[in-house]
Order: C-alpha cells, then structure tokens, then sequence
C-alpha cells in the first residue's frame, strides 16, 4: 500500500524535493499527493507542478483569524486524504483547527535539536552562538505536531551536526539542510511502513 502525503511549504521546498525524489526512485513507498503552501510565489509549488502533483497556493487572506485559516487549511488537506501531512519549511503555526483534524498524522522537521532553539532563524542563532564559544553542536529533528507548541512535539528522530573550525554560516546551513533531507525521508520511510502494516 502506497502512502499518501500532503506536505505544506512556504520556501523553496529543498525538502519537498528530498521527499519526491525518494518517492520516484522507490525507496519511500509513497505518493506526494499535493502541496499546499501560504505564499503564493513559494517555489515550493513550482517543484510540484513539475512533478505533476497538485500544487495548490492558500494565501491567509487579510485580518483572518488563525483558526479560520486553518479551517480553510484542513478542508483543502482533507481532500486529498492523505496518510501523512508533512510541515517541510511551513511557517505558520497550526492551530487545533487543524492538528486535532489529523491528529497523529502531521510531522514537522525542525532544523535543531529537541528542547533546543524553537522557532525561526534555528540555524542562524545556533551559528551566532557558535561564533561567540556557546555552543560546539547543533543538529536536526522531525517530530509530531499534536498541539499549538512550538517545535516540541514527540520526537521521531534526530541528527547531531558539529560545527567545524572553519565554518561559515553558508557551509553549516548546507550541512543542516543535508541532514535534514536525509532523516525526513529517513523517517517518512519508518512511518510509511508502519502504516502498511
């Protein structure tokens, strides 16, 4: 049984392509079933209408509450019935609008450790604090979204990343971002084939 997945984005969708190429050379038995993104220019959406996969942009229309947009949200995700819902770069915060719609079923990627960094610009504040002799490592998780709490969902997997003596912020956010393509289709794979089962 092959599983299907929603990923939402807002960027440039690295990751979402990490998932369509693992999907198109067999290794993840899944199918990219659309992608959903908040910013109507993400590229994100280009990548998905290349691979003939539904690329659909849902702006927050002006003033909306966040819980109305996710109603909004959760309609357009329910229609494609997906198995797993992937955040891969989303940057809004889901509410219990949505999350509680599927709960067990979304998974966000995070670009640190757990308890480490939430929010926005992890890489950049790990590498600033890297500078000034606070911190040797950082790393990568992907965990569930059960509820409104900002990167702290259950933990599926993670990556610890060294900073090396002669990194620049370009080459260790090149690291992260490697990392972080390898453990989400790493775990996407455990996922797919616990569903299968």
């Amino acid at each position: 049984m092959t599983a299907r997945i929603v990923v939402l984005a807002s960027g440039s969708g690295t990751n979402l392509q990490a998932i369509i190429d693992a999907c198109s050379n067999g290794s993840l038995a899944a199918e990219v079933v659309a992608v959903v993104s908040d910013q109507p220019e993400a590229y994100a959406l280009e990548r998905a209408r290349t691979h003939h996969i539904a690329a659909i942009a849902l702006p927050r229309h002006e003033a909306e509450p966040r819980a109305e947009y996710d109603v909004r949200l959760r309609a357009v995700v329910a229609e494609h019935m997906p198995d797993w819902i992937v955040l891969a770069g989303f940057m809004r915060l889901l509410s219990a609008m949505f999350l509680d719609h599927f709960a067990g079923h979304v998974v966000n990627l995070h670009p640190a450790l757990p308890g480490d960094l939430p929010g926005a610009h992890a890489i950049e504040r790990a590498f600033a604090q890297h500078l000034i002799g606070q911190r040797t490592e950082s790393g990568v998780m992907v965990h569930l979204v059960p509820d409104e709490g900002v990167d702290d969902g259950p933990v599926l997997a993670t990556a610890t990343i060294p900073f090396e003596t002669d990194d620049t912020l370009e080459s260790f956010a090149s690291r992260v971002h490697a990392a972080e393509h390898r453990l989400l289709v790493a775990t996407l794979i455990t996922l797919t084939k616990e569903t299968a089962r």
